[in-house]
């Protein structure tokens, strides 16, 4: 739980889902991942690392640049590319211990390490995140970090949405692995599972808390 801690402004989730949308897409996701890895890059050096063709690098970089997931700066001729903040850099964190405790591998169990994973769990975690990067479902997923485990009516009154919508939403989070459900007498209780959606949503509300406390907009 994280405590009587109020939900994000509609505007700045909306945003926010807007900016997972863009990340729920394999080669976005593992140029994020090589500027997380290797830092500032040129188009040419990520092309390279990525192993695609350029323009279509050059586009990707430029929905990412849109979306205010990663940045550019010009030294001289040449425009390098960084990944903007916490989010989404911190995603890679929880991909790196899901992967290493799938597979055993304990590289990537190590604090702080940065490595490359394989293409086919990248490709599997864009397609998980796309999964979640719905603004109702964020904030299904956003109500249950901040208030740990809940009923539906809770979650209604908390989200402001109708139940009929929730439940629904609700029953796909479950079915996707995303919340867990268990009987208390008459009610159904919800909880949140550990993994990427979870991270997602602390990452959001972190850079929205650290971007306010600095006067600048999200």
């Amino acid at each position: 739980m994280m405590g009587n801690q109020k939900p994000l402004p509609p505007e700045v989730m909306k945003k926010a889902v807007r900016g997972l949308s863009y990340v729920s897409h394999p080669l976005r996701l593992r140029i994020l991942e090589y500027l997380d890895v290797h830092g500032s890059s040129s188009v040419s050096a990520i092309t390279k690392g990525v192993r695609e063709e350029q323009v279509i690098v050059s586009q990707s970089l430029r929905k990412l640049r849109d979306a205010d997931l990663v940045e550019t700066k010009r030294r001289g001729i040449f425009i390098y590319y960084d990944i903007c903040e916490e989010y989404p850099a911190s995603l890679f964190v929880c991909l790196r211990k899901l992967y290493g405790y799938m597979t055993d591998s304990f590289l990537f169990l190590k604090d702080g390490v940065k490595a490359v994973l394989p293409a086919d769990y990248t490709m599997m975690a864009a397609n998980q995140i796309k999964l979640f990067a719905n603004y109702d479902k964020m904030r299904i997923l956003e109500y249950l970090t901040i208030n740990g485990e809940s009923c539906v009516c809770n979650i209604v009154e908390g989200i402001g949405s109708e139940q009929i919508k929730v439940s629904q939403n609700l029953k796909r989070l479950k079915d996707d692995g995303f919340v867990t459900r268990r009987r208390d007498g008459r009610f159904m209780i919800y909880g949140i599972t550990n993994g990427i959606h979870k991270t997602a949503v602390e990452c959001i509300r972190k850079r929205w808390t650290s971007l306010q406390k600095a006067g600048k907009p999200f």
